[in-house]
């Protein structure tokens, strides 16, 4: 029984030793790499925080200057971001230089983990580079109505990876930019055209009427009377003259605009007097002597 007790007690003295040597082993390789890299390390750390302060400093100074020149705000922020992310990539570069750290397989390694990344997120990476040819080419900027594949609505924001519409309900729209990018794009600024249709009687007089109609529609404040507003002859019905209103109205206020309009008009017709008419049919009746039936 003492011979087991003496053993266990040299087993864990001696694990003890094991660990203590262990601790000082890496307490002298600290020691060694701080008594070796300090310098290197202050100074990479101290070079890193000033190209961060740069890169902060540069990218507000862009954005200040394409706002004085009124330049438009997406492409401003995205100018503005690249050459923040470019200066500290440049700034890392020379802060691991600093260290000792070779930088050629560093961006050996990088470009092998970006050519799977590429492959693995082609759609996303598609978006992107669509995003970077919207900004550039700007067909579009913040504040215009666009509609595209069947979507209508005010550009709320441009990013790199999607457009932001929004619609007069207040709802948000986003969609993917490669799905923008070489579609039929229709783009009619901050308005939305509407086309209104109203009927008048084969009696009326159509001159009176368009005039009583233009009027009704000029005294509207929200219809944008420097694009004008087109009223004439569309069809001739069955029933009625058919005439087409078609005048701007702002893209946050389209229904809202569209629907008051059109009670003006209507107002406009009933106090002037001119027949809105009803689709009716005339039928004949011809009377004629029924054969006699035996």
């Amino acid at each position: 029984m003492a011979d087991n007790t003496s053993w266990n007690q040299a087993m864990n003295q001696t694990g003890l030793e094991q660990e203590l040597q262990q601790l000082q082993n890496v307490y002298t390789l600290i020691t060694e790499f701080l008594v070796k890299y300090s310098f290197q390390l202050v100074g990479a750390l101290i070079i890193f925080c000033i190209g961060l302060w740069v890169a902060s400093k540069v990218s507000r100074l862009l954005l200040g200057l394409f706002k004085k020149h009124n330049i438009d705000i997406t492409l401003a922020t995205f100018v503005a971001s690249a050459v923040r992310i470019l200066i500290i990539i440049l700034i890392g570069i020379i802060a691991l230089g600093k260290l000792g750290i070779s930088v050629t397989p560093l961006v050996a390694a990088i470009g092998a983990v970006s050519l799977g990344a590429g492959l693995a997120l082609q759609g996303m990476l598609s978006n992107y580079a669509a995003g970077v040819t919207i900004i550039v080419t700007r067909p579009f900027v913040v504040t215009n109505t666009i509609s595209v594949l069947g979507v209508t609505g005010q550009v709320k924001s441009i990013s790199l990876g999607k457009t932001t519409l929004t619609n007069e309900e207040g709802e948000e729209i986003s969609i993917p930019n490669k799905h923008i990018l070489g579609e039929v794009l229709h783009n009619s600024f901050g308005n939305m055209l509407v086309e209104a249709k109203i009927g008048i009687s084969y009696q009326a007089d159509p001159e009176q009427a368009i005039a009583v109609l233009e009027k009704a529609a000029a005294t509207q404040p929200d219809i944008d009377q420097k694009q004008g507003i087109q009223i004439g002859i569309d069809a001739f019905g069955d029933s009625a003259i058919e005439l087409e209103i078609r005048y701007w109205a702002p893209t946050q206020q389209y229904y809202r605009v569209k629907y008051q309009t059109n009670l003006a008009l209507y107002k406009a017709l009933q106090e002037a007097g001119i027949v809105i008419p009803f689709p009716q049919r005339e039928v004949r009746i011809v009377n004629q002597k029924l054969p006699e039936i035996m």
